[in-house]
């Protein structure tokens, strides 16, 4: 497939998104109006594999009928989860050489007597001091000692080192010395400029040890992720753009990924979010929660009217500080393994089965229950219709499997599933509460967006432990991270420490800088291939009160200091007017809204739900094609809705219709 073959012929008119999954590889397609999807059993041990031969499936092997192409990856955080990076040093100012190992000393778990904490990912062995020393204004207070440098450099690449974090104190204010690193590393041959990854670039903000930590994880994982476009892009035409998602829900093009690895972490889940917004905003409904099962993990975010941006996350225990979607993850998917703990509990996941061998009904190997097995024993998941009938199901295996399980519980087959779903079902439950009842917003007020490849199975039974009003299920619910992609508009953040009162002579000083970030930004937007009337910039700015250890991000305009104190009422129920207000990060999200696949609404027809049922089962479970129900069509539960990415199973006591974009709407009947 390489990209010589397709390298005379015309570009194509069609845009797709495909979404790497730890079970399956998802592809969406729009060409002339019309929605393709597809799906393909993930390679894991070459993720690119999989997704080139689903664009060959839906190319009809002429990769030039795309003419763009969006991505999102889980190299970056597989990467990190399980420890797979590059050999990565470490540079930082003399006499802070363990910051990365000391951190900040949080318990993880307040009253665990031996807290286990993740290892930093760079080992203190391929941490070195650098002699030099700027004050908290930037001002140089010992200049840098290019001698002591240059054996430590000779030092690096004799031992081998691929990249390298330099996190030099105070570097945000003044990055003068860590340019002057790089620049010392590269004249002197001992690496590339890539290869070197400065604090002042990744994350120019106080706070040093999140700002290691940040830098770290970028120098560990940029090499993975380099290598692994580097070859996704030597197999695709030249002439076709490759843009990757971003954890806040933005895309920028490979060579801008390759820059930002780390920006690309928590990618698949922010495109969840991003396409299951669009097409609820589409229906009708702006508040919504998320629930995206698919078949490692499940993820759920809350969108109050709009998607929710965090300032930072931790991945594997490790922070990360960067501007990401507010996403909860939790080790509740269809592979995900269930197990007796010591104590004789029965457990579901965080392990998972994953695709290779999965679940035992996939007949691959697997001989531990899952999830899924679960659903095939309690007929959830029809044999005859997985994958719209492409691959089958050993109903047998997972029923044996589960035979085995509900033995060693002391119960029978049917109790020991259903327990395998209501343990999953709970700690889909507990992520829920924490992204809407620990955040202050009752969940009864909102939509349940139910997607992935299993979220439809479980949206019922999750929907009423919360009391949730109704369910929204796509039309197709298990590529949705993959059309997330195709709605996703381009999006750079930039960000400049501020430290200060807020003053006259401050809100000058911001103007200022947002000047020098808006032509930073334009530049880059250009770089993407952005027209200048397409460009959007929205500035704004971390604040608190004086005395405050954690800041509150407020759009930049007129009366900062009226703007914050509002914002601190309405996040925190009360404002402290009489108090000092302190400027501490300006940021600038650059944006262009990218044209969006047209979706029009069908007119209603009513009673066209008998046509598309094929089947009744003797446990009095209709079976419906989702294909054929045309909006309008209405059923009762118990029934499973088959289609191609997922199943949707309607729970006894639950009505289901189809709205004028083919969403199913689950409501208590």
């Amino acid at each position: 497939m390489a990209a010589q073959v397709f390298a005379n012929r015309k570009t194509g008119s069609m845009f797709t998104g495909v979404d790497i999954g730890g079970t399956f590889t998802d592809f969406v397609a729009v060409d002339n109006g019309r929605l393709r999807i597809h799906k393909q059993l993930s390679t894991p041990d070459d993720p690119a594999r999989a997704m080139l031969f689903g664009l060959a499936e839906l190319s009809g092997g002429d990769l030039t009928a795309i003419a763009r192409l969006a991505h999102g990856s889980t190299v970056a955080t597989n990467a990190i989860l399980e420890r797979k990076g590059a050999r990565a040093a470490f540079l930082t100012t003399e006499g802070f050489r363990d910051i990365l190992a000391i951190g900040r000393q949080n318990r993880p778990r307040l009253y665990a007597l031996q807290p286990q904490l993740p290892p930093p990912l760079i080992p203190r062995e391929l941490c070195f001091e650098v002699r030099e020393r700027l004050d908290f204004q930037g001002r140089v207070l010992k200049p840098l000692d290019y001698t002591a440098l240059d054996a430590t450099l000779d030092t690096l690449k004799a031992q081998g080192v691929e990249s390298v974090a330099v996190c030099l104190l105070h570097s945000y204010a003044n990055p003068v010395h860590e340019q002057a690193v790089r620049q010392r590393a590269v004249e002197r041959g001992c690496f590339q400029p890539e290869q070197i990854v400065l604090s002042s670039d990744v994350l120019p903000q106080f706070r040093e040890y999140e700002r290691a930590s940040t830098t770290a994880l970028e120098a560990y994982v940029r090499p993975v992720v380099g290598r692994y476009l580097r070859r996704l892009e030597a197999a695709l035409p030249p002439s076709l753009p490759l843009s990757m998602m971003k954890s806040d829900g933005g895309t920028f093009s490979a060579a801008a990924a390759r820059q930002l690895a780390a920006h690309t972490a928590l990618s698949g889940p922010a495109a969840g979010v991003i396409g299951a917004f669009h097409l609820a905003q589409l229906a009708g409904f702006d508040r919504i929660i998320t629930l995206d099962m698919g078949g490692t993990s499940t993820d759920v975010a809350l969108c109050p009217g709009e998607p929710v941006l965090r300032a930072e996350s931790e991945i594997d225990g490790l922070p990360l500080r960067v501007r990401l979607l507010d996403i909860e993850t939790v080790g509740a998917g269809g592979g995900s393994i269930a197990r007796i703990d010591a104590g004789g509990a029965l457990r579901v996941g965080p392990e998972s089965a994953g695709a290779d061998p999965g679940p035992v009904a996939y007949g691959r190997g697997g001989d531990r229950v899952t999830v899924t097995d679960a659903n095939v024993v309690l007929g959830r998941l029809d044999p005859a219709y997985f994958l719209g009938g492409g691959m089958s199901l050993d109903t047998a295996a997972a029923t044996a499997a589960v035979e085995r399980l509900a033995g060693l519980l002391g119960m029978d087959v049917e109790s020991a599933a259903l327990g395998v779903l209501e343990v999953a079902n709970s700690n889909i439950e507990r992520a829920l509460r924490r992204v809407s009842v620990a955040r202050g917003h009752d969940p009864r007020a909102f939509t349940l967006m139910a997607f992935g490849g299993a979220g439809p199975l479980h949206a019922c039974d999750v929907a009423a432990r919360l009391q949730i009003p109704r369910v929204l299920v796509p039309r197709y619910p298990g590529v949705l991270c993959a059309f997330g992609l195709l709605v996703a508009d381009v999006r750079l953040d930039y960000s400049r420490s501020v430290l200060g009162p807020l003053t006259a002579e401050t809100v000058q000083a911001l103007r200022a800088h947002i000047n020098d970030l808006e032509a930073e930004a334009r530049a880059a937007l250009d770089a993407e291939g952005v027209a200048e009337p397409e460009m959007i910039f929205r500035p704004s700015v971390d604040m608190r009160y004086q005395g405050q250890a954690y800041e509150l991000s407020v759009p930049y305009g007129d009366d900062l200091a009226e703007r914050f104190h509002r914002l601190h009422e309405q996040t925190y129920g009360h404002a402290l007017r009489d108090r000092a207000v302190e400027v501490v990060t300006l940021r600038l999200e650059a944006t262009c809204i990218t044209r969006k696949p047209a979706l029009e609404p069908e007119l209603l027809e009513a009673n066209a739900a008998p046509s598309a049922r094929i089947g009744q089962r003797a446990d009095g479970v209709a079976i419906y094609l989702r294909e054929k129900l045309s909006p309008g069509s209405a059923f009762h539960g118990p029934a499973l809705v088959v289609q191609l990415d997922s199943t949707v199973y309607v729970a006894p006591g639950w009505s289901a219709r189809v709205d004028a974009y083919r969403n199913l709407i689950l409501e208590p009947a």
